[in-house]
């Protein structure tokens, strides 16, 4: 015999965790199955540690940098374990904030456990405790997230391999770190650790770092990366990799031929894949596609009817911000009789390097690709009064805008505050403003947000 819910949402990621709440808050009696933490990859083992450890980076970076200031003191240590455990007070926090928003919920029920279908509505839990339950419903949803992907390399299970969760445990400091995968997560442990005072060697396979981003804008990360003493390989294949002792020697393959790279420790960001292999997806008939991710169509529906997917495990941009987006479809949809849609929704996102990397809508490359015909705006930050004062001029911002309507049509920003500068031009777009608004907007002096009238005043000279 099966327990009988409306719903039941596998995953409490940053959709699956509003949503449960939402729709038991509706009268929905609605089952939440999560065999870990609540929260999801975000809160434990992405946004919320990674951004909590780069602070403290940035504040040993800025202490090294404190006489640039006119400020001197002693020598700069890092104790890692005291990082991690603020890093981890942090996420304990958010962790147990989400769990009580959950537990006062009525109708909501958590079920702590792995799930995996028995049929197309229904679901069969091992529990923590070692029970097994089985659930069915009419409507599922599946958030079960993502996880690091392992690389197909020779020697890869003889080696203690670090990935973006586990390095995060670290109580001791590498002495060199090398570091597979020249992407977001890459960069950003790459210069976190660096700056922990880590030696570090980023491999990155193809000719560029960010391969999604213009060439300018990965030239410009690169010489950011350069600066603060990272070591970085292009067109840099990982062949084998074994252990020597304590040392990990990686063997990569360069135009020059093969080399051995000799660390303490190896960073292994080469992507990530979806979990779904534990869901026994066949058993209901839902197609994945050749990664395992779910397919999906512009409402989130699987080919099952009543079966809908969010978040990471559908593959498309990985980001937090779209897994809620996805929520906020299925709220509109089922709670508020819309047709919302995933169709032309802006994906925003933020790389936290230092300076930040921040992009919105379409890039120059891909303006060009589409034989758009458009205007380019540039504007290094050394420019830009507020950064000058701050002593933090690395980088520069790009506007690609449309050159018959004026209209914004993407952004990049690699700077200070990369991140909050983008979400301007964000703005911008999601109200159809033209450049010139911008261009001639009375924004507050000294601040970053006035360099937007600068950026757009030397594309019109």
């Amino acid at each position: 015999m099966s327990d009988q819910y409306d719903v039941i949402i596998i995953g409490s990621g940053q959709a699956g965790k509003p949503l449960s709440i939402a729709l038991a808050n509706a009268g929905w009696k609605t089952a939440l199955i999560e065999r870990a933490y609540i929260g999801g990859t975000c809160i434990n083992y992405g946004c919320t540690p990674t951004k909590t450890m780069f602070n403290s980076a940035r504040v040993a970076y800025l202490a090294r940098r404190a006489a640039d200031y006119g400020v001197h003191h002693g020598q700069v240590t890092v104790n890692m374990r005291e990082v991690r455990e603020r890093k981890q007070r942090v996420v304990e926090e958010f962790r147990e904030s989400g769990l009580k928003g959950i537990k006062r919920t009525a109708n909501l029920e958590l079920i702590t456990g792995n799930a995996k279908f028995v049929g197309p509505q229904e679901i069969q839990v091992q529990l923590n405790d070692g029970a097994v339950r089985t659930l069915s419903a009419r409507k599922i949803f599946i958030n079960t997230g993502g996880r690091p992907a392992r690389p197909q390399l020779e020697g890869i299970d003889d080696v203690p391999m670090l990935d973006s969760t586990s390095i995060m445990e670290l109580d001791e400091l590498p002495e060199h770190l090398l570091v597979l995968g020249g992407g977001y997560i890459g960069l950003e442990f790459g210069q976190m650790f660096r700056r922990f005072g880590s030696e570090v060697t980023i491999g990155q396979r193809v000719p560029q770092l960010l391969g999604r981003e213009d060439a300018d804008i990965a030239e410009a990360v690169l010489k950011v990366m350069e600066d603060d003493g990272i070591k970085v390989m292009l067109n840099t294949e990982a062949v084998r990799v074994k252990r020597d002792g304590t040392k990990i020697e990686l063997t990569v393959r360069t135009s020059e031929g093969e080399h051995t790279l000799s660390g303490t420790h190896l960073l292994v960001a080469v992507g990530r894949r979806p979990n779904t292999e534990d869901l026994n997806l066949a058993a209901a008939g839902i197609e994945t596609d050749k990664q395992g991710n779910v397919k999906v169509d512009n409402q989130l529906k699987t080919n099952v009817p009543g079966v809908y997917a969010l978040g990471d495990v559908k593959g498309g941009p990985q980001f937090t911000h779209i897994s809620y987006d996805d929520f906020r479809v299925i709220r509109t949809n089922l709670l508020e009789d819309g047709n919302a849609t995933t169709d032309g929704r802006l994906v925003p996102y933020t790389v936290f390097i230092d300076p930040q990397l921040g992009r919105i809508g379409i890039s120059e490359a891909e303006a060009k690709e589409q034989h758009l015909n458009i205007r380019v705006a540039k504007l290094p930050m050394t420019h830009v009064a507020r950064a000058i004062e701050m002593s933090e001029t690395r980088g520069f911002m790009k506007a690609i805008v449309d050159a018959d309507t004026n209209q914004i049509l993407g952004a990049v920003v690699l700077g200070v505050e990369g991140g909050e500068l983008m979400s301007m031009f964000e703005i911008a777009m999601m109200g159809k403003l033209p450049y010139t608004v911008l261009k001639d907007a009375i924004f507050a002096h000294p601040t970053l947000a006035e360099s937007l009238n600068n950026l757009f005043m030397a594309m019109d000279r």
